[in-house]
């Protein structure tokens, strides 16, 4: 890529970024800046989260940012990461993908990091490009399972017909909620006032946190 064309893409707040970052992070940076551009010759830069971000086809590719210490890089898109962990480069310890870096020979060879940026570019450009935020959005947690009626919470029932009739008709986590309370108590003389307590409400028809509703 010519060196206009790539000046004439980069963002001026990303600039800024870089001269306010320590004098050991801003080598890494423009680093990391030129070998994006470099690797995916159509990227945009933005700032996001008050960091430097690097955006294809309008999904996000990849982020850097500099700390007091280290700076970071990491890239998006779960098909990335997948490809980073089979290869063993991607590392913990920092916010990013490619662990804590506190000087230019700490990235990996050019070579690499170039081929993992054209990577990340072509599962965009292919559409198979799926973003961390999305995929964790899909992930649908599996109900808990239903808590058994303390001994002392379903005697106290039985003695009260309107409340145990609302308990029944509860849903598992309005349930789960009183039961939880109950069992929470350190306490006996707790416990025994929350029973009574869970008791009079449930008469009244009432959930848990019928006060915040």
């Amino acid at each position: 890529m010519a060196k206009g064309n790539l000046h004439a893409q980069q963002n001026p707040k990303v600039d800024a970024y870089i001269a306010k970052a320590r004098p050991f992070a801003q080598p890494i940076l423009k680093r990391l800046r030129a070998l994006a551009h470099e690797g995916c010759p159509g990227v945009e830069e933005t700032i996001k989260w008050s960091m430097p971000f690097f955006a294809y086809r309008g999904k996000i590719l990849g982020n850097m940012s500099a700390f007091k210490e280290h700076c970071s890089f990491g890239f998006w898109g779960v098909e990335i990461g997948a490809v980073l962990r089979e290869a063993k480069a991607a590392q913990d310890g920092a916010m990013g993908t490619l662990g804590r870096i506190t000087r230019v020979e700490d990235l990996p060879a050019e070579k690499e990091l170039l081929g993992w940026i054209r990577q990340a570019a072509g599962f965009i450009e292919s559409g198979e490009y799926t973003s961390p935020i999305t995929a964790r959005q899909r992930v649908v947690k599996p109900p808990k399972p239903a808590l058994k009626t303390p001994t002392d919470l379903a005697a106290a029932l039985k003695k009260n017909k309107k409340a145990a009739a609302t308990f029944e008709g509860f849903s598992p986590s309005c349930k789960r909620e009183y039961v939880e309370w109950i069992v929470e108590a350190k306490r006996a003389e707790t416990r025994a006032k929350r029973v009574a307590t869970a008791v009079e409400w449930m008469a009244e028809g009432k959930q848990r946190q019928w006060k915040y509703q």
